[in-house]
């Protein structure tokens, strides 16, 4: 009895420390299969991104000139005849056709001229008609030798220079009828009349510097606009190449207080020089003005498409991202995995323009390539995506909130670029 209790006591002893330890290890086990299921519930799968299919589009490329109006025609008045301005005929500032009389010179002396001309053709008339009966007269006689025929030959060039004396005589009444006619001068042409720069009472001459008056006809309008001959000479080498097309010669206008022109203009032509000063070359644009709103002189800034680019690829604003260093990059759906899977392609385009309300992409981009335009917040290169088309409906709630792999898209690796 003695010696058994010695041998039960340590077996006992032995139980009783194995309890714990087995009871730590179920723990842990029970741990353990606990956080496989909270992960396995965890996962989410891969959200779903719309896309847009690329396809090469022809793009305008518009330019912007500043550029100044200028008269369709412009015309000085100015007197052919020398006189005293009698009176004007005109209000200052209307619109005034051709022909219309704008200033009366003193007539005076030059109907006195005509008159005196008038005298000299009838005194002229007299003389030849003198001379030619006289030769009429001599001409038979001649032929029967009854006078010489040196006195028929004198008595017919004498009337001949009688007659040249009448048409001498009529040119000069000619003449003096066409200085009367100037006395009243008349619009050149028809447009709109500034300021009289002479007065009434002031002395005209057809050799004086300063004009009568000034017409400006401004219906239709010249627009002249200048454009650097460097870009000029570049877009004309692209348009020889084939990278471009020839644009459109529409131009529209916006005016000095920032408003459009509502008519539309025609570029007419370019200069064939360059401005040495300045270094550009002068476009002259023609645009209707029946409101008479372009003034001559007005500072404007003309819009057309001076070409088109054949190749680009219009993609919504939403869709070009940048990088810290200003780089633009697209995210596209990438080519199936092993699994059957898509993932997310980075990759860097060349968009430096707008047209409307997306980017201008003219490298980086292919036809038939798959753009990301939905779903793109927080979205990395080889992440697992779900590609739909664009305009069908988002099931927002099983996109993560983080993204695939965390993170914002301009914040990724550039080089992860496909």
């Amino acid at each position: 009895m003695t010696s058994a209790c010695p041998t039960l006591g340590p077996r006992r002893n032995t139980v009783r420390g194995l309890v714990p330890v087995l009871a730590l290890m179920g723990a842990v086990l029970l741990a353990g299969c606990g956080k496989s299921e909270d992960e396995g519930k965890g996962q989410r799968p891969p959200p779903k991104v719309g896309f847009i299919v690329a396809a090469p589009s022809a793009v305008p490329q518009p330019v912007t000139l500043g550029g100044r109006t200028v008269a369709f025609e412009t015309s000085e008045v100015r007197p052919q005849v020398a006189g005293v301005i009698q009176r004007r005929l005109f209000t200052e500032g209307s619109y005034v056709r051709a022909g219309e009389p704008l200033f009366q010179i003193d007539p005076s002396l030059y109907r006195a001229s005509v008159n005196q001309a008038q005298a000299n053709v009838a005194s002229a008339r007299a003389s030849a008609d003198a001379a030619v009966v006289r030769a009429q007269r001599l001409k038979p006689l001649a032929e029967i030798q009854a006078v010489a025929a040196q006195d028929y030959t004198d008595a017919a060039a004498q009337a001949r220079v009688a007659r040249a004396t009448v048409a001498q005589n009529a040119a000069a009444l000619e003449t003096a009828r066409v200085n009367l006619r100037f006395t009243t001068v008349p619009a050149p042409i028809s447009g709109r009349i500034g300021r009289s720069l002479v007065t009434v009472g002031g002395l005209a001459s057809n050799s004086q510097e300063t004009p009568l008056a000034i017409i400006q006809r401004t219906d239709p309008m010249f627009v002249d606009m200048q454009q650097s001959a460097a870009d000029l000479s570049t877009l004309r080498r692209k348009l020889r190449s084939g990278g471009l097309d020839a644009g459109s010669t529409q131009v529209t206008l916006k005016l000095d207080d920032g408003s459009d022109y509502p008519q539309t203009g025609t570029v007419q032509f370019s200069e064939v020089t360059v401005n040495q000063e300045t270094g550009t070359v002068t476009l002259r644009a023609r645009f209707p003005n029946p409101q008479g709103t372009l003034l001559p002189g007005t500072f404007v800034n003309a819009v057309f498409n001076q070409a088109i680019e054949t190749n680009a690829f219009l993609v919504p604003q939403q869709a070009v991202l940048h990088d810290f260093d200003g780089s633009a990059y697209v995210m596209l759906v990438g080519p199936k995995d092993k699994a059957g899977g898509n993932k997310a392609a980075r990759r860097k385009v060349v968009a430096t323009r707008t047209y409307g309300a997306s980017w201008v992409v003219t490298s980086g981009l292919a036809r038939g390539d798959r753009i990301i335009l939905q779903g793109l917040n927080g979205l990395k290169h080889g992440a697992p995506i779900v590609p739909v088309p664009a305009n069908a409906p988002q099931d927002t709630t099983k996109a993560p909130r983080g993204g695939a792999g965390g993170g914002s898209g301009q914040g990724a690796n550039p080089k992860q670029g496909s």
